[in-house]
């Protein structure tokens, strides 16, 4: 009674009185119930149309990835969940034409998601910059071979199916791990398939969506001090980059190959527009730990106002911490700058390269916290 008589003072009279009640009644268990509702649509961007009848999964981040449930998109390619636990972090995947569209999302939340139609080949797609970080420890030569491949297809279509990407190690390699991050989203581990009577050739079945695809491969050699290293290349690339640590020697016959970075933790070679197919071999001796992921430098301001001493100095420290998002906003400033960088002068596409390497590793390592569940692949040894 006494919490009636409040209300009367603040709402005089009757009338007033009773529309605060139907409010009351009727906005906040709407409220309550919008508070425990995802919402989303789907947009096919291959044909610019609402995307109709795609598989929705709603999977809870929570000691991995639990599936809470599933419908499909209607008409206008809109869907919605009811979610159980209304603080719990989610993830709502899509599934087009064989391809998972994911995308971060929460309680009260409304996502929009993009797909593309898939095909097992597709114009436009081709390799932007590989990257070989190569350090020893005993007997053994560890090898991460890093590649960033484009798709800017038109209109936007995925590539998917058994053999999107390929590559190639030496005979003797034993893979330890294969990363993949595809545009916008975590590092996850896959597997390769070795080609029959074809040793050391692999092919990937992860899908090559719009934008640009990363993949690292991390892989050991026998070593005692002084090897030949060849390698092959599936696409071209704008920048075949080789950094290994100062203790180290690097040799090559060819002219391709120069020195464009050099710090107490690092060296770097660079050969520009690599054709695909076999890369001039190089000769590497000495030991050494492989170089840090990422390198302290100097600021992007400084190495854009002085491109010419850009060879001699390390990757802008801003440009290598701005790929270590956990969003696709940020990580577009990198691919954004690395486009732009390209077409500038040598040095430009000297130090793209090494930011590249940081961005790769630390783009694949500090996000593999959110996908841990999904497939992990055995090693494959060759």
């Amino acid at each position: 009674m006494e919490m009636n008589h409040g209300i009367k003072n603040i709402f005089p009279g009757t009338t007033a009185f009773i529309l605060f009640w139907i409010a009351v009644c009727f906005v906040f268990p709407s409220w309550a119930a919008a508070a425990n509702t995802i919402t989303g649509s789907v947009r096919n961007q291959s044909t610019g149309q609402p995307s109709v009848a795609d598989e929705v999964i709603l999977l809870r981040l929570l000691d991995g990835m639990q599936e809470e449930a599933r419908t499909k998109t209607g008409s206008q390619g809109g869907f919605s969940f009811n979610v159980q636990f209304s603080q719990g972090r989610y993830l709502v995947r899509v599934m087009h034409q064989a391809v998972n569209y994911d995308r971060e999302a929460a309680a009260g939340g409304d996502v929009a998601i993009n797909v593309f139609d898939a095909a097992p080949r597709v114009k436009g797609v081709g390799g932007k910059i590989a990257i070989m970080r190569i350090g020893s420890e005993g007997n053994s030569l560890h090898v991460s071979d890093m590649y960033d491949i484009k798709n800017d297809s038109t209109p936007p279509l995925t590539q998917a199916g058994e053999r999107t990407f390929e590559f190639y190690l030496p005979a003797k390699a034993a893979i330890s791990s294969i990363l993949a991050a595809g545009p916008g989203a975590g590092g996850v581990k896959i597997t390769a398939t070795p080609v029959k009577k074809e040793p050391g050739h692999y092919t990937l079945s992860f899908p090559l969506r719009p934008g640009e695809t990363r993949f690292a491969v991390n892989y050991e050699l026998p070593y005692d001090g002084h090897g030949v290293l060849r390698p092959r290349l599936f696409y071209p690339v704008q920048q075949l980059a080789v950094m290994l640590p100062p203790s180290m020697t690097f040799s090559s016959h060819s002219p391709g190959f120069h020195p464009i970075l050099s710090d107490k933790n690092y060296q770097v070679q660079a050969a520009n527009n690599v054709a695909a197919g076999e890369v001039q071999a190089f000769e590497i001796s000495g030991n050494g730990a492989p170089p840090p992921i990422s390198a302290r430098a100097q600021t992007q301001s400084q190495w854009q106002s002085n491109p010419q001493s850009a060879a001699v100095s390390k990757p802008p420290v801003s440009a290598i911490e701005s790929s270590n998002s956990a969003g696709a906003g940020r990580r577009s400033v990198l691919d954004s700058k690395a486009t732009s960088t390209l077409s500038r002068s040598l040095p430009f596409q000297a130090v793209l390269g090494l930011v590249l390497v940081g961005g790769l590793a630390l783009l694949f390592w500090s996000r593999m916290r959110i996908n841990a569940a999904t497939t992990v692949a055995p090693v494959i040894n060759a």
